[in-house]
Order: C-alpha cells, then sequence, then structure tokens
C-alpha cells in the first residue's frame, strides 16, 4: 500500500463516528470499508480520496466540485463515476466528511450487496 500511514489514521479520526474501519489493498492505494465488506472510500496512492457514489449521489458530489476516479488505459482514460473525490474543505471539516461519508453508505451497501450476490452465485455454480 502506498498510502501514508498517517494520513490513513487522519481519515480513520475523519470517519470514526461510523463506526470500526478496516483499510484494504486497493489498486496502488488504500480502500476504507465499514460493515466488515462495505467499501466507503478509495484513497489513490497520489493522495486522493474517492467516496462511494452512484447516479443518486453524483450530482451532489459534482456540485461540490467533485471529480470522478479517473485512470489511463491502452485505449484512453476510463471515468469511474462510482468515485467521486472527497471535497477538499472536508479533509479538515469531520462533519463535513461524515455527511459526505453517509451520502457514500448507500451506494457502497448497495454495491457490497450486488458483490454478495455475484460471489454466492460463483460458489452456487462451482458447487454444482
Amino acid at each position: 500500500m502506498a498510502v501514508d500511514p498517517d494520513f490513513l489514521e487522519h481519515l480513520r479520526d475523519l470517519f470514526a463516528d461510523l463506526g470500526p474501519l478496516r483499510v484494504g489493498r486497493m489498486f496502488s492505494g488504500a480502500a476504507l470499508y465499514v460493515e466488515q465488506d462495505v467499501m466507503i472510500a478509495m484513497i489513490s496512492a497520489s493522495g486522493t480520496i474517492y467516496m462511494k457514489s452512484d447516479e443518486t449521489t453524483e450530482a451532489a458530489f459534482r456540485a461540490a466540485g467533485s471529480e470522478p476516479f479517473t485512470y489511463s488505459r491502452k485505449t484512453g482514460p476510463r471515468v469511474v463515476p462510482s468515485l467521486m473525490s472527497l471535497p477538499e474543505s472536508a479533509l479538515d471539516d469531520p462533519e463535513e466528511a461524515l455527511h459526505w461519508a453517509r451520502l457514500s453508505l448507500g451506494p457502497a451497501r448497495e454495491a457490497a450487496l450486488a458483490k454478495r450476490a455475484a460471489k454466492a452465485r460463483r460458489a452456487a455454480r462451482r458447487k454444482g
């Protein structure tokens, strides 16, 4: 994981009211999980925090100046609107950070539910 441990500790403090956070690897950065397997955020190697989003939350993120996660591929840039940057002002404001984290919980829970269902389908196919 290329994310600064002190920065991860700062994020743990910012999002502490969500409950226990688990950190996992994701690309060359890290992911923050609540409720065991609900990924609410991704931290890129450059230190940008991307919060989970969907069509119900994307407009609010964009209105606050957020940008979607983007990475390069051989075929050109890939834009991932399901991960929107945390507004800069939230980095030093726990209340604002929690607002965005709570907004991300719905899409994050939905994504986790879909991932669990897909995993169960694959397991069922393997069994039989």
